[in-house]
This record gives structure tokens, sequence and C-alpha cells, in this order.
């Protein structure tokens, strides 16, 4: 008889609705619905959205609206403002949420690993010492040690006090 392991909170990933197209298109134009996407900020050029799928409590991304898989053709201003929101949500992370380090990154293309490759993004995700485990090398698993949700409305309650809202 094989273990069953149960995740009951995974229900959402199942029964959430599909969005269909790119994703991050669709948060891009649904401002409406910032909150059920995650919406961390979000102005002109770019907006900030938690990671559904963090690999660390607190991961979120910076995505230009325009829809391009080519960092090269990004628009320079929207690139460097991109860069700007990079450093002070650094900030924000360290200071406000208490992150003792930040990896910042970008894949770009499916063979540079992006898992949505149409649409570029920057990830920034927090991190401590040792907040890596033995499941996460054996088992290909993360632990996610804390509520999604409430990760969420703390991070965005800080972005006032690190972006000019």
């Amino acid at each position: 008889m094989k273990d069953i392991l149960y995740a009951p909170w995974r229900d959402e990933y199942i029964t959430s609705k599909k969005i269909v197209g790119c994703v991050f298109c669709h948060i891009s134009t649904h401002e409406k619905e910032d909150e059920e996407l995650h919406v961390l900020y979000r102005d002109e050029h770019c907006f900030i959205v938690m990671n559904k799928f963090p690999y660390t409590p607190g991961h979120f991304m910076i995505i230009p609206h325009s829809h391009t898989d080519k960092l090269e053709a990004l628009d320079s201003a929207v690139w460097l403002h991109m860069s700007s929101l990079a450093q002070k949500c650094v900030r924000l992370l360290k200071e406000g949420f208490n992150a003792q380090g930040v990896n910042i990154g970008m894949n770009l293309g499916r063979a540079g690993g992006a898992g949505i490759a149409e649409h570029i993004h920057m990830h920034l995700v927090p991190r401590w010492e040792r907040d890596t485990n033995f499941i996460t090398a054996i088992a290909d698993t993360r632990v996610y040690s804390t509520d999604f949700e409430k990760i969420y409305r703390k991070i965005k309650s800080l972005m006032p006090k690190y972006i000019d809202v």
C-alpha cells in the first residue's frame, strides 16, 4: 500500500479559475482583481506581484506591463524603472521583512529556465541563513513556513513606506 500525503491547502490550485493566455498580461489588465491576484504595487510601467509558487516566503516579481520575451527589446526607461523598484524592494525585504539576503534574477527564454517565457519578469527572493533543509535537497519539495495570505498582507502594507505610491 502506498502512503498518501494530503495537502488540502493546494485545493485552490486545482479548483481556481484558469487564466487563458499570458498570465502576466491578465494581471496587468485586471487592476480590479489586484487583491485576488496578489498584486503588491502597480504604476504606468510595471507591477509587482507575489509569486504564486514561491521559493521562500515573500518571493515576488517585478513585471513590465508591455508583453515581451526580449529584455533587449524592452524600453530603456521601463528597464531603469524596474531596476529602481528592485533597489527599493531589496530595502523593503531587508528592513521591513527581516531578510538576511535577497536573490534577484531573470530567467530569459524557456532554455534559460523561464516558467513563463513569453513575458519577462524579475524575481526577488528573500533569503535567511539556513532557510533550506533536507527535504528540499532529497525530495525536490519546499516547506513554506508561513501563511501565503499573511505574507502578502505584510509586504503590501510595507510598500508605501519603501515605494512612493
